[in-house]
């Protein structure tokens, strides 16, 4: 989100100098700079003792490619607490091991996703009213399945790749 007008007290805003991260948009009756702002969400390649990942359809991203869990952290919660939460919310898993693997920049959608391996014992996937379908993909078939140059299909990469499985 970029800031025209500001939050607080409907001024609009001033281009100003701020230390080394140049013209900020200012507001002069505030006298507080508004930084852009982006939406914080994890995204998780949720991995098995099969050497399996667990893909999801969701029809309001995509009828025909598959995505990763992924969701937005709340006020106040741990990226590792959202990561633990939403594959929970989305495939009924419990997880037994998360790793940190990248921060990914969503520029189009204003949104910084944080990427997670998180390790699970293989369990029937339970769909929350969100997911339209799941299924556990052999490692050897996952990036087919997603879109190529997407952030999941990155993060199925980077952790199929380092042998993480």
């Amino acid at each position: 989100m970029r800031f025209t007008y500001c939050p607080h007290c409907g001024s609009k805003l001033t281009k100003k100098e701020i230390g080394d991260e140049g013209l900020v948009p200012f507001c002069e009756p505030c006298s507080m700079p508004l930084f852009d702002m982006f939406a914080t969400c994890v995204i998780c390649a949720v991995t098995n003792e099969h050497g399996e990942v667990a893909l999801l359809k969701q029809g309001y991203l995509s009828d025909t490619r598959y995505v990763c869990v992924s969701g937005f952290m709340k006020i106040g919660e741990a990226a590792e607490e959202c990561a633990c939460r939403e594959i929970e919310e989305e495939i009924g898993q419990k997880v037994e091991e998360l790793r940190f693997v990248k921060s990914y920049p969503y520029e189009k959608k204003e949104m910084l996703m944080l990427g997670f391996h998180a390790k699970v014992k293989k369990a029937d996937l339970v769909l929350s009213v969100e997911v339209d379908d799941a299924e556990w993909v052999p490692f050897s078939e996952a990036l087919g399945k997603i879109r190529e140059g997407s952030i999941a299909w990155q993060l199925v990469k980077e952790v199929t790749d380092a042998g993480t499985e």
